[in-house]
């Protein structure tokens, strides 16, 4: 969740409140337009795609005599490097409105009609997604560096400091990436193994993959079905009933190759009690998901990646909640929420989710917040 103070903290939890929604824009780096109110649209998040943030916004075209319309390529809402940021503020009484970050995003396209610009913003992943290899790539130091050279300078890059670099591929080994740079990225997280997240304040945060680390232990509570509970204003949450088995596997297999060019390579089984685990009634054999990679020269290197997708992969099969609240604009996709099923007493243990999908509306009249929420399971071995 995006940090806030404690007395909105308290206007959120326990009382009604009016949400205000304006935005600023930027270009290389200078302010273009500050103050431009939002009117309608709002954020989703879907953590299946590789840019998972999209906002959707009207403004008017007209703010404190300047017109905002896009004609001009330099223009505030124009789409070629302008970004958008989107501030959202609750009113806590006499404290006035308390205005926090909700992101900064990319522009991708704008139109006036009539009073109105139609905005189209999305995350700055999209940079990296669009900025195929002119010329072949070659990973050959530290991870972070790696990482910092495939992002940097479109996005600043923070590292967690719990998460250990280490080398990449050796130069002799002649790597090439010859065209996706965001390919080559996922591949350095998923054999690191790593985990990045796009936060409010525009810079890219890398950290253990959540798969294989432990779950934080600040998760916000959320409850349903009580009146006398915090977000239980017209909060609606129902079960997702749907089961397939495409794509799913009990097993990660990754391979590499080490400097003396021999293989490497690990297994992961799913070992837990779950539906689809090793030697149960899903498949007594080993249903595999192989990851090949140059990023891999060790097996323990190895091990760790084949940890880390079992565990990604395996969270497509938990429990999902569909969720219909009151918008909580501090919740962002990947927080972790709390599900109690409802009891009176709070007696049953509450369940523990990851935030797959948000619809976060910025204006008042723009309906509820809907989310998906997976449930988090346990970490495999």
């Amino acid at each position: 969740m995006i940090t806030v103070s404690d007395d909105l903290m308290n206007v959120l939890r326990y009382g009604s409140f009016k949400l205000h929604a304006r935005c600023w824009t930027s270009y290389a780096g200078k302010v273009t337009a500050t103050n431009i109110p939002i009117v309608a649209g709002g954020e989703t998040f879907d953590d299946s795609l590789n840019v998972p943030e999209r906002v959707e916004i009207d403004v008017p075209r007209v703010v404190d005599g300047v017109n905002l319309a896009p004609g001009d390529p330099k223009a505030a809402l124009a789409a070629y490097g302008q970004r958008l940021h989107v501030q959202l503020g609750v009113d806590v009484g006499t404290f006035g409105i308390e205005w926090f970050d909700r992101g900064e995003f990319l522009i991708i396209e704008s139109e006036s009609d009539g009073d109105v610009v139609h905005v189209t913003a999305v995350g700055l992943l999209a940079l990296v997604e669009e900025a195929d290899f002119v010329s072949p790539y070659q990973p050959s130091s530290t991870m972070k560096t790696i990482v910092r050279n495939l992002v940097e300078p479109a996005i600043p890059v923070v590292f967690s400091a719990d998460l250990t670099d280490r080398s990449g591929p050796p130069g002799s080994a002649g790597v090439n990436y010859d065209e996706q740079r965001l390919v080559c990225l996922i591949e350095c997280l998923n054999t690191w193994p790593a985990d990045m997240l796009m936060k409010p304040e525009g810079y890219l945060y890398l950290t253990p993959d959540p798969g294989t680390a432990a779950p934080p232990q600040d998760w916000n509570l959320f409850r349903y079905n009580r009146t006398d509970s915090p977000f239980d204003r017209a909060t609606v949450i129902r079960t997702q009933e749907s089961s397939s088995r495409d794509g799913v596997t009990n097993c990660v297999v990754a391979r590499g190759t080490d400097a003396n060019g021999g293989q490497v390579y690990a297994a992961a089984y799913d070992t837990s009690t779950g539906a689809t685990r090793y030697k149960g009634p899903f498949n007594p054999f080993p249903v595999p998901y192989v990851l090949q990679s140059p990023f891999l020269t060790t097996r323990p290197q190895c091990q760790a990646a084949a940890n880390k997708l079992l565990a990604q992969r395996s969270r497509t099969t938990y429990r999902r909640f569909d969720a219909e609240i009151v918008p909580l604009p501090i919740l962002c996709g990947r927080d972790g929420v709390y599900v109690y099923d409802g009891n009176p007493d709070l007696s049953q243990a509450a369940t523990g989710t990851w935030v797959e999908t948000l619809d976060l509306p910025y204006v008042a009249d723009g309906g509820s917040m809907r989310l998906t929420l997976r449930t988090a399971g346990t970490v495999l071995s």
